[in-house]
């Protein structure tokens, strides 16, 4: 199958997509997308801040790519059943298809996304005419300090049918540097197998067509040339600096960079998720700036650290 992805029918550029100028709505829209096996509630907080700076902000679940909680009081299986997992050129497909709905009521739209989610966004970037993108916490490149030395031996699971039977593990920290907040991920993973910070399985045909949206997007970089925030930690323990020093090579834009060094993976959960949604809502208020944007002070709450680096 080839890694191209056509465009939708009524797509953003076609006569049937777009209203006229005159009715569109003029706040700027922000898609964001979650990681692999993950769901929305990892980026509400960068939604929530986005929303109060005047955007209109999207965060969808992606059917086959994420996985959703439990509603309350729905019984949980202790064998959740298993489900076909599409190819990665369906994810991006499904997350063209929310693009392509803002695109037809909003003048611009901003993409984002978190760990896969960032890679999920490059994608779309690729395919679609994205205003900015925020890259949080990209991985290019599975090379934190918690990604086990066997790992370079998963390509063997990804061989049919092995790759439909096999999952891996998620193990603690979780991304996630806060103990706190880190307890409360572990308990809701062996309650419900699914918490704010994903499910606590990581499925190798998900793995599989992972690793082949990252080289699909790899080999292309060079072609995303809109605005783009690379947010990282210093400390990520999934993926390494080396997911970062990529984007400030490769990419067809220079990229601004920012560094956090008291947090892991999930930034948008973890010690400086303040700093992280400051650090980004200032970026897209500068690259696609809301009409008459409100005058508001962003509150840190006392545990959040706004301290980060900064790089152009």
């Amino acid at each position: 199958m080839p890694n191209t992805v056509s465009p939708l029918p009524g797509a953003a550029g076609s006569p049937q997509a777009a209203a006229p100028a005159a009715e569109l709505d003029p706040r700027p829209a922000v898609l964001l997308l979650h990681g692999l096996c993950a769901n929305p509630l990892e980026m509400m907080p960068l939604a929530r801040s986005l929303r109060d700076a005047g955007y209109v902000v999207e965060a969808p679940a992606l059917d086959g790519y994420g996985v959703v909680p439990p509603a309350p009081g729905e019984t949980v299986s202790a064998s959740p059943a298993r489900r076909a997992v599409p190819p990665f050129e369906d994810w991006v497909r499904m997350a063209a298809a929310h693009f392509d709905a803002l695109a037809a009521r909003h003048a611009r739209v901003a993409v984002g996304g978190l760990s896969m989610g960032a890679v999920l966004t490059l994608a779309l970037a690729l395919e679609r005419p994205a205003a900015a993108l925020m890259l949080l916490s990209t991985s290019l490149h599975f090379d934190g300090w918690n990604v086990s030395p066997w790992r370079r031996l998963l390509p063997l699971a990804y061989v049919p049918p092995l790759r439909q039977w096999l999952s891996f593990r998620e193990m603690p920290p979780y991304g996630i540097k806060n103990e706190r907040l880190r307890e409360w991920v572990a308990q809701a993973m062996t309650s419900s197998h699914v918490s704010a910070a994903g499910a606590d399985r990581l499925p190798a045909a998900s793995l599989h067509q992972a690793s082949r949206l990252i080289r699909h997007v790899r080999a292309r970089l060079p072609e995303i040339a809109m605005p783009a925030v690379v947010l990282h930690a210093s400390e990520d323990d999934v993926s390494g600096p080396r997911s970062v020093l990529e984007l400030q090579r490769r990419l067809g834009s220079t990229p601004e960079v920012h560094w956090f060094h008291h947090s892991y993976h999930m930034l948008t959960l973890d010690n400086e998720r303040g700093a992280v949604t400051q650090a980004a809502r200032q970026f897209l208020l500068r690259q696609v700036p809301v009409v008459d944007p409100a005058d508001r002070d962003f509150n840190l709450s006392a545990t959040e650290d706004i301290r980060h680096e900064q790089h152009a």
